[in-house]
C-alpha cells in the first residue's frame, strides 16, 4: 500500500515502503522532499523507541513548526524505524 504525506496542500512525502508503529505510518527517509523539511533543536524522549529529533515543515512561506519527527539513534526495539519520518499537526496521511 502507498500512502502520502500533505500539508499546505503540497505532497511532502510519498512512499509504499512505510512501516506502522503506534498508529503513526513512518517514511522512509529517503521517501521525503527534502526541500520542505528543517531540522530543529527540538528533542523529546519514548521509553521505548529513545530519542527523538523533528523538522519543521515549510510549504509556500508557511512554517508548520515541530511537524515531523524521527528517531536517529533508536534503542534495539525500534531499530527497524531509524531515521524514518512520521508526522502530527496536521500533515495529513493518505492512501496513494
Amino acid at each position: 500500500m502507498k500512502y502520502k504525506a500533505i500539508w499546505n496542500n503540497q505532497v511532502i512525502a510519498e512512499s509504499s515502503e512505510t512501516k506502522e508503529v503506534e498508529g503513526n505510518k513512518y517514511f522512509p527517509p529517503e521517501s521525503i522532499k527534502k526541500q520542505f523539511f528543517k531540522t530543529t533543536g527540538t528533542h523529546t524522549t519514548c521509553p521505548w523507541k529513545g530519542k527523538a529529533s523533528y523538522f519543521s515543515i515549510e510549504v509556500d512561506g508557511k512554517v508548520n513548526e515541530d511537524a515531523a519527527w524521527f528517531y536517529p539513534a533508536p534503542s534495539e526495539l525500534a531499530r527497524e524505524i531509524k531515521d524514518y519520518v512520521a508526522f502530527w499537526k496536521g500533515v495529513e496521511v493518505v492512501e496513494a
